[in-house]
């Protein structure tokens, strides 16, 4: 499959579903507390993207996922599926959304601190948010993957963090997951130099100890050999001429960018 350049009609269709996708989890914040079971939010997800947004929670039967979104706890690194396993103080939680709305797909993520977590914690998941924002300050046309992937594994590794080396970013657009492989380490001047219009995910995954995962039984969830705790955020990403646009811009992350 090779890249696709989304044409002016279908950036504005993107657009829209990643505000969606980004209004799901400003939507769930006021949910994802100690006592809640990762089920609970589930069910809320998918009834407020099928219900109020007409949309369709794209991991729902996404080559057999069983669940409308994704929730990937402390030591787990992505696509921890939801269970009647409940939130406790001092966890950490990914929670993945991704939308389709008229064809098209927005998806983000980001993490959640139940009530008062470590400061170990709080740290991997800080530097993981600021990894993402610094890989995404280096698209614009004429940019590399290899620009984006080293911004990230420098960061990380600075702060004695590891990059998940197993899941990477991808093209998005009609299709969950297109072309190219969007990978989050790398070197300067490498890679796929990308263009105005071409739409991608970056999605940092960060771990404390070593960078090995394994996948366990159910065929999906992804946890850390070492058991080290994983964080994790994401975006959807227009590349423009000048740089970039932020598709699945939170409201709360909005004075960032002005």
């Amino acid at each position: 499959m090779s890249i696709t350049i989304k044409s002016a009609s279908e950036i504005e269709k993107m657009r829209m579903a990643g505000k969606l996708a980004a209004d799901v989890l400003e939507m769930l914040e006021p949910y994802v507390v100690a006592g809640i079971t990762t089920d609970e939010l589930d069910k809320i997800c998918h009834d407020y993207i099928v219900d109020i947004q007409q949309a369709i929670p794209a991991p729902l039967n996404y080559h057999g996922f069983p669940k409308s979104i994704c929730t990937s706890i402390n030591q787990t690194v992505c696509h921890g599926i939801p269970s009647d396993k409940k939130l406790k103080q001092g966890d950490i939680v990914n929670i993945d959304i991704t939308v389709i709305k008229d064809d098209y797909h927005g998806d983000t993520s980001k993490m959640f601190c139940i009530g008062e977590v470590s400061q170990h914690a709080k740290r991997l998941v800080k530097i993981t948010e600021e990894a993402m924002y610094l890989g995404i300050e280096q698209v614009k046309a004429g940019a590399t993957l290899g620009d984006v992937g080293h911004a990230i594994q420098q960061h990380a590794e600075s702060n004695r963090y590891s990059v998940v080396r197993d899941f990477c970013g991808h093209g998005i657009g009609k299709n969950f997951h297109e072309e190219p492989q969007v990978l989050h380490y790398g070197k300067p001047n490498t890679g796929i130099t990308l263009e105005a219009g071409m739409i991608i995910t970056i999605e940092p995954m960060i771990n404390i100890g070593k960078k090995d995962v394994k996948v366990l039984a159910d065929g999906w969830t992804a946890v850390t050999k070492d058991r080290s705790l994983s964080a994790q955020f994401e975006h959807t990403i227009l590349v423009t001429p000048t740089g970039y646009e932020i598709l699945t811009l939170r409201t709360e992350e909005q004075s960032r960018f002005e």
